[in-house]
């Protein structure tokens, strides 16, 4: 108890890592135009800025060198990451950069969730929180201030800007975080179960919609004849309408106990948003960023509590979660890659809006496969799942003790194969 830190600390390390966890990617986009024309950057390069740290972002980098260390270190390769842009003179140095950031991400991202449930069982959902806003926030900021930054001091200063954070941020969480913990021993991965597989789809597709938006939606409107800065502010409402989409969902989920409902609204409202991006961008770009922001904002947590929903263990959850977010990461990453390659082709991003649309479609197809009883066993996993690192990142909080008492034994359903 001497060395363990305040929940003031808690609450500040959870904002301050949050912060640091977006702006490598998130501020490419705003800046896309300039680095294509100072780097002679291709738009399949570019997607790499964007591909590579959401590759290295999934689950199966999981607790290999212990929470202090790990998020230390993640934090000081984003910072390094970030200095390094300041000397970059050519693409490839860009998206070393862009690899060497995800590896921190990924650290930082698998290792914070774990750290706050465990130091603060009593706080564990409002900081937890705080550390989706705090990386949702940090999207925004980045996205908001790469441009004017660039326009006041140049472009290679404007993205090494995000060492500072990212150097602050580590000396707070070396003064806070003592007592390290030992690698926790990684659990076994559901190869051969075919509903993981579906569930890691489901997972990844609706994932690659926010990569692709994160990554094409600024360079889209630039094309359109837009400013660089009010590109960026699309990207800022984007990011902040997925934090009040995550919040709702947080505090409306255990009303729906059949999942259909919710995730047909938010995955029609995805749609919808692509829907705008593809018929009249111009005219509907505004409503097209919320619709999106809501859409994507939402479905990020509920394809986490449907994986959640197939299985019966603190144990099994770990496992699941893992391989489908760590596959899902995988196949999110591809997304703007493709759009790259697609809008050198056919010099738009438009067709890679109607292919994301297909596979939102899809999605649609997909939802009734994953639902296999009316009760759910979120409640019961929120009580029992207090060692499970993998379930906090889902950020939700924990529901009454009403509701908790409403189920004392968890629905015995298996984990489908």
């Amino acid at each position: 108890m001497k060395n363990r830190p305040s929940p003031i600390g808690g609450a500040i390390l959870a904002i301050l890592i949050g912060l640091n966890l977006r702006p490598i990617m998130a501020s490419i986009s705003p800046l896309l135009k300039i680095l294509q024309s100072d780097l002679t950057l291709d738009s399949r390069q570019a997607s790499l800025l964007t591909t590579f740290p959401v590759i290295l972002a999934g689950a199966w980098l999981q607790r290999r060198m212990g929470e202090k260390k790990g998020i230390a270190f993640g934090l000081l390769l984003i910072a390094v990451a970030s200095l390094n842009r300041f000397y970059t003179n050519s693409a490839t140095t860009l998206i070393v950069t862009a690899a060497i950031g995800g590896i921190g991400i990924a650290l930082a991202q698998a290792l914070m969730p774990a750290f706050l449930k465990r130091r603060y069982p009593d706080n564990a959902g409002s900081l937890l929180g705080l550390f989706t806003t705090g990386i949702m926030g940090g999207a925004a900021l980045s996205s908001v201030l790469s441009v004017p930054l660039a326009n006041l001091f140049g472009w290679r200063q404007s993205l090494a800007l995000a060492a500072i954070p990212a150097i602050i941020a580590c000396a707070f969480w070396v003064i806070f975080a003592h007592n390290p913990n030992k690698p926790s021993a990684l659990t076994r991965l559901p190869f051969k179960n075919r509903r993981a597989w579906l569930l890691m789809a489901f997972f990844g597709i609706g994932t690659g919609a926010y990569t692709l938006v994160l990554a094409w939606l600024p360079p889209y409107y630039v094309e359109l004849g837009w400013p660089a800065s009010y590109a960026g502010y699309l990207l800022e409402i984007l990011t902040l309408t997925e934090v009040v989409a995550g919040l709702l969902v947080s505090s409306l989920i255990h009303h729906f106990p059949d999942r259909r409902i919710p995730l047909t609204l938010v995955i029609l409202l995805t749609l919808l948003g692509l829907g705008c991006l593809i018929t009249a961008p111009l005219s509907l770009a505004f409503p097209a960023t919320i619709l999106l922001g809501l859409g994507i904002g939402a479905l990020f947590p509920l394809s986490l509590i449907v994986a959640l929903d197939h299985t019966h263990s603190p144990k099994e959850a770990d496992s699941l979660l893992a391989f489908v977010q760590g596959g899902g990461y995988l196949i999110a990453s591809f997304m703007p890659f493709f759009a790259g390659i697609l809008r050198d082709e056919m010099a738009s991003p438009r067709l890679a809006w109607a292919g994301m649309a297909v596979g939102i479609v899809l999605l649609l197809n997909l939802m009734p496969l994953f639902l296999a009883s009316k009760k759910s066993p979120l409640i019961y996993h929120l009580k029992q799942a207090q060692s499970s690192s993998l379930f906090s990142e889902i950020g939700l909080m924990i529901q009454p003790s009403s509701a908790i008492k409403s189920q004392k034994e968890p629905p015995q359903y298996p984990f489908v194969k």
